[in-house]
């Protein structure tokens, strides 16, 4: 059958080969059509398409509901709760031994790590596996999945890229020695605890430095909150002075920081999330590093559902390469291309 590309629906199988206007091959005789693939008919400017007799009259959802319980959940799910409760064992350990096991690091990261390859839809990942509890060691392990994913798209080949998301896992060990009545203090930290907060990185660094590891991973404790501009801690690095590791940590740090429901703060709406790291990205952290994370982070938000300002409610169907944060929105049988039409703008990102 051959339908528009606006009326294609979630599981739609093409019966042919797909080609744009100037004969590239776009898609091939059936492939599963999901939010991605759509909207790479978009992208190509393809209007109709011919599919398979749908088995089911019933009408498929084209909301981000389908990825509520994802197939890969069940298997990740184990391994990342099994991570989270190691690392509190590592953090134990390393304030009794003053030392880390480089073993037993790996134990509990690589077959996160593993999995992680299989799984690409960074997003929802993070909010379905997150919660609120350990915050400190959720994050741990969080961004040392992020620091793994970001090295992968700024070009370190994939053993690099492991270890430096052990680096990124690690980033945190020196808040082993900061008393617990700090770390999860609801209120507004004094001038005396922030400065003892501020610690940590010297404490990790003096930690990783005491445990068999390559510099790097000392250099992602110790500079992980330097800043471009000068203006971080410990020592107010600025520049190409930081480690380009510690500037991968230092972007995905602020990232689970920020979309982490934690004692002091509310989730965050993760397109703001990531429009708060596109303004740090100027003055703060690493132009290129943090823009990378963000080009690769968006076209995860393909295919779910949005409200706009406005009060209207749609899907997204395609990102744009440099205007980040001005998808192509479907609202019922209209497309708004937020790149032309400025009036518009995405208050809520449905996850």
């Amino acid at each position: 059958m051959r339908v528009h590309v606006t009326d294609l629906l979630n599981g739609d199988e093409l019966s042919r080969d797909m080609f744009n206007n100037y004969g590239l091959h776009v898609l091939s005789k059936g492939t599963t059509l999901n939010e991605k693939e759509i909207s790479k008919l978009f992208q190509h400017q393809i209007e109709y398409v011919d599919i398979e007799e749908r088995q089911n009259s019933k009408p498929i959802s084209r909301t981000i509901e389908s990825t509520i319980n994802p197939k890969w959940l069940p298997s990740v799910q184990p391994i990342y709760e099994n991570a989270v409760k190691k690392t509190e064992s590592l953090f134990m350990n390393a304030l009794d031994q003053g030392f880390i096991n480089d073993q037993e690091v790996t134990s509990m990261l690589q077959p996160l790590l593993n999995n992680l390859q299989m799984e690409r839809d960074v997003v929802s990942m993070l909010l379905l596996l997150n919660t609120n509890d350990e915050y400190t060691y959720q994050h741990s392990v969080q961004v040392g999945m992020l620091s793994f994913y970001l090295a992968t798209w700024v070009g370190y080949s994939d053993e690099e890229a492991k270890q430096i998301g052990k680096a990124g896992f690690l980033h945190d060990i020196g808040k082993c020695r900061i008393d617990e009545s700090i770390l999860n203090k609801a209120g507004k930290l004094t001038t005396e605890e922030f400065d003892e907060v501020k610690k940590h990185t010297i404490y990790g660094h003096e930690i990783i430095s005491n445990s068999v590891y390559e510099p790097l991973f000392a250099y992602g404790a110790l500079q992980h909150h330097e800043r471009n501009d000068g203006s971080g801690y410990p020592y107010g690095l600025s520049g190409e002075d930081i480690h380009p590791v510690a500037k991968i940590i230092s972007v995905v740090d602020i990232y689970s920081a920020m979309i982490s429901q934690r004692v002091y703060q509310n989730k965050r709406d993760l397109l703001l999330v990531l429009k708060e790291i596109y303004r740090l990205s100027f003055k703060e952290l690493d132009a290129h590093t943090a823009h990378t994370f963000i080009k690769h982070m968006i076209p995860n938000f393909i295919g779910k559902r949005v409200e706009l300002v406005s009060g209207e409610v749609g899907i997204i169907i395609m990102t744009h390469p440099t205007e980040f944060f001005q998808p192509l929105v479907q609202i019922e049988d209209r497309f708004i291309d937020l790149t032309i039409e400025r009036d518009y703008e995405i208050k809520h990102v449905y996850i």
